[in-house]
């Protein structure tokens, strides 16, 4: 059958008291824009619950798809929308329960009478809706203690409501409610789900990476724009800094030992980051480590290399299981485009023996031996900004200085 509205329902935004109606409207901007380029729908948000009046020509299920990726949302239901009419209602309820008639199936009405001056009560209107469906349904049986289908009627004190399926959402707060980050995004498994993590808390992002042509390939550049156009999904629209860093790479394999040169690579990339997020007003940089997953993510190399900044360090995924994060990345859809057999510059010059745990004194003495402040400004001057957003086939270039 037809409905000609979604019903799309909050999830923390109904804890919020005095800043409630900021969170709401963020969430409606977030909505529509999940929504481009779409057409043939009407946003309407209130304190309480959000309506999409649908046109009759719209794909509903892409626009369910689309809404229920939208942070913020706790979950969406397709309604009719009628008078409170017993009779009409009758015939609305009829119309929903043949839309999941099937043999054996069993089925409930559940009224919610928000309105308090209907003329029937509660149970009342169970009994007779019930009643109708059972009698013009032609399979369903009723069961009131587990039933395979819950047909809702909830009178409102503008209209009726009827629906029998509950989509679940994301989730969380809206994007755009909770700051900005910069989040260094590799093209591995991890950091995108780090990404998706903290923009699930209401953050915006932006995203950062490092690349060292020849040494990298274009297809790896490409890998991390699809990744951060599936993460554009929920948020709308991300911008990617790319940061030429071969030369910083090449320098650092020749003045640092190499059981080294990972900690120091990693120093440096904070370093240009901290500036990023400066330069973009972000508040903290976010990224996928995990503690003691790999070399440079024991407690002795966080310590080295969160030296170099006084920023705030994110690490949403840090005490999970790896198989903890690749069930993330599958249910977000990041996973198959992460697995792309094109390495990334920290992958490439990987040292066969890294230091588990560097002195930072050590580290510090071996950098001091070059000056790669001019080396550093060079790469962020050099810096290219993408414009990604899920729907667009060709990304918007534009210098970062």
């Amino acid at each position: 059958m037809r409905y000609d509205q979604l019903l799309v329902r909050y999830g923390e935004l109904t804890l919020k008291s005095g800043n409630r109606n900021t969170f709401v409207n963020q969430l409606k901007g977030n909505v529509k824009h999940a929504l481009i380029p779409l057409t043939g729908y009407q946003v309407h948000a209130n304190r309480d619950r959000m309506y999409i009046h649908l046109d009759e020509n719209i794909d509903v299920e892409e626009v369910i798809r689309r809404v229920t990726k939208v942070f913020g949302v706790h979950s969406v239901s397709p309604v009719m929308r009628v008078d409170k009419e017993l009779a009409t209602i009758q015939e609305a309820a009829v119309l929903v329960a043949k839309d999941v008639d099937e043999e054996g199936r069993t089925f409930k009405v559940d009224v919610k009478r928000s309105d308090k001056n209907y003329p029937m009560e509660t149970f009342e209107l169970q009994q007779v809706i019930g009643g109708t469906v059972l009698k013009e349904v032609e399979h369903l049986t009723v069961n009131v203690r587990q039933p395979d289908h819950k047909l809702t009627v909830e009178i409102r004190q503008d209209a009726a409501y009827l629906y029998s399926r509950i989509e679940k959402g994301a989730g969380g707060l809206p994007v755009g409610t909770g700051g900005k980050t910069l989040l260094m995004l590799s093209g591995g498994i991890d950091s995108p789900v780090a990404g998706i993590e903290v923009m699930k808390r209401g953050v915006t992002i932006e995203a950062i990476h490092f690349h060292s042509p020849p040494f990298t390939s274009e297809e790896a550049k490409q890998k991390v724009i699809d990744l951060t156009r599936i993460m554009a999904e929920t948020a709308g629209e991300i911008k990617l800094h790319l940061v030429p860093f071969t030369e910083i790479q090449k320098t650092i394999h020749k003045v640092v030992p190499e059981n080294m040169t990972m900690t120091s690579t990693r120093r440096m990339m904070l370093k240009i980051a901290e500036r990023v997020a400066g330069h973009i007003d972000a508040q903290a940089i976010v990224n996928g480590e995990n503690l003691g997953q790999v070399a440079s993510q024991t407690l002795g190399s966080m310590h080295a290399i969160n030296a170099v900044t006084a920023m705030p360090i994110l690490r949403p995924l840090l005490t999970l299981d790896k198989d903890e994060i690749i069930i993330k990345a599958k249910e977000i859809g990041t996973f198959d485009t992460s697995i792309k057999p094109f390495e990334d510059c920290c992958t490439i010059f990987t040292p066969k023996n890294p230091k588990t745990n560097p002195k930072l004194e050590k580290i510090e003495k071996f950098e001091s031996r070059f000056d790669f402040e001019p080396l550093l400004n060079d790469a962020i001057e050099n810096i290219e900004v993408l414009t990604i957003t899920k729907e667009r086939p060709e990304e918007n270039f534009s210098d970062f200085l």
